[in-house]
């Protein structure tokens, strides 16, 4: 672990360099565009090859598609409990999806034009669903889903398959129950790389999303332009603002939640006005890290990824939270709301400490596929507008373009367009 304090002489640069994580690695961007340029160049030879390389999985070309008896037999292997939890994450992430769905509006701002917006669902979307070190059920709410509830039609998924070249069943029965129309069996960049180019049976998609590891959010970098993505996201991350009367066994069990994800390059932060509540985090990471089953994994970010962060006063907090810009931001505060207003930049805010980020990574409803590593200052979490095409709607009466076609002729000018007056002007000189 990590300590920083406002009073050591090199905090400033030591924050500096947190701010500016890099989501890829360059080593892994380099490994990851030979494995890119292999499906484009290939297809479905690729797929197998890296199908057997990486997930230690022979199939053939058509094998690569989920059949029908396969989420007949998921559907029996999940447990009645497993299928209540399932659908009403789906209940609520529905939910959500459908009160923030954007919806067409116009209005008259001068006599004789009406401007205005236009939404229309994406035709075919594809939804990357993680699974190399454990199966992310969830996220498969927190993309198809919210894809359903934003009416594309054809719903595309792809996740690594289990050893025995099937899809684990929790996820095959979440992947049917919200709404995927198709589940392709293949993970990692070249998953990325056959949704965004296609192959000989993988039909090409026209928006890629979903979270994954650095090799994932470097793929989506590569065939970023040959399709759209939600956004580059590498590994899972939390920053934690608490003050001296939060609860430090709760702060550090949030902070281990993103701690056990897998790759080790995750991060967990927290950031206090207390150092005796730094402390009392420190001694409580220890103590339940020893008691998780993942703790190799753990053990990678705690000795890596994890800083105690002590700032000089809460609205010194909340600065750094905005510069380091987290994927996930806790406010464990006695005035948790009344910081809201000075928190420039997260993916997802929880206020309090009844609402830990695993609620949010499952069941409270907003999606959790999140940008990370500071980019939650331009990027921001899955919605329904994310699977949806935006279109202006203008339209003039003769007399309100005649108010105009003197400025438009002058702009045309400004810029050397003559045929762009001329558009004008034909109209107003027509007889």
């Amino acid at each position: 672990m990590k300590r920083i304090s406002w009073k050591d002489q090199g905090a400033s640069a030591e924050l500096e360099a947190l701010y500016n994580r890099p989501a890829c690695p360059r080593e892994i961007e380099d490994a990851v565009s030979e494995i890119v340029a292999k499906v484009k160049a290939e297809g479905d030879g690729a797929i197998a090859d890296f199908l057997a390389r990486f997930d230690k999985v022979t199939l053939r070309p058509q094998d690569f598609i989920v059949k029908a008896d396969e989420y007949t037999e998921a559907e029996r292997a999940v447990d009645e409990n497993a299928k209540q939890a399932i659908d009403l994450a789906i209940a609520h992430v529905t939910a959500f999806a459908e009160q923030a769905k954007p919806h067409d509006h116009s209005f008259s701002p001068r006599e004789g034009v009406v401007l205005g917006e236009r939404f229309v669902p994406m035709e075919r979307i594809g939804c990357y669903i993680p699974g190399g070190t454990a199966p992310l059920v969830s996220t498969v709410i927190h993309t198809v889903a919210i894809a359903k509830a934003a009416g594309v039609r054809e719903i595309v998924a792809t996740t690594p398959p289990m050893k025995d070249g099937t899809v684990n069943p929790a996820t095959l029965y979440a992947l049917k129950r919200a709404g995927a129309t198709e589940v392709w069996k293949m993970g990692g960049a070249y998953a990325i790389a056959a949704m965004a180019y296609g192959t000989q049976t993988v039909k090409k998609v026209e928006k890629i999303v979903g979270p994954g590891n650095a090799y994932v959010a470097a793929a989506k970098k590569f065939v970023y332009g040959s399709v759209a993505i939600d956004m580059v996201a590498g590994p899972s991350e939390i920053m934690i603002l608490a003050d001296a009367a939060a609860n430090p066994a709760f702060a550090a069990a949030d902070m281990l939640s993103q701690a056990e994800h897998g790759s080790g390059l995750e991060q967990s932060v927290i950031v206090s006005d207390s150092k005796a509540f730094l402390d009392s985090v420190e001694a409580e990471l220890h103590r339940q890290s020893a008691t998780l089953p993942r703790l190799a994994t753990v053990e990678k970010v705690l000795s890596r990824g994890t800083y105690l962060i002590e700032a000089e006063d809460l609205l010194s907090a909340a600065e750094i939270a905005g510069k380091y810009a987290p994927e996930h931001l806790e406010v464990m505060c006695s005035n948790s709301r009344e910081l809201l207003p000075h928190i420039k930049a997260a993916g997802a805010i929880f206020l309090g400490q009844w609402t830990p980020e695993p609620a949010g990574d499952f069941t409270a409803g907003p999606s959790h596929v999140l940008p990370t590593a500071g980019t939650a200052k331009f990027f921001h979490g899955l919605s329904t507008i994310d699977f949806m095409r935006r279109s202006s709607v203008l339209e003039y009466t003769r007399e309100a373009l005649m108010k105009e076609v003197s400025a438009i002729e002058c702009f045309a000018s400004l810029e050397g367009l003559a045929a762009h007056g001329r558009s004008a002007s034909i109209r107003r000189d027509w007889k």
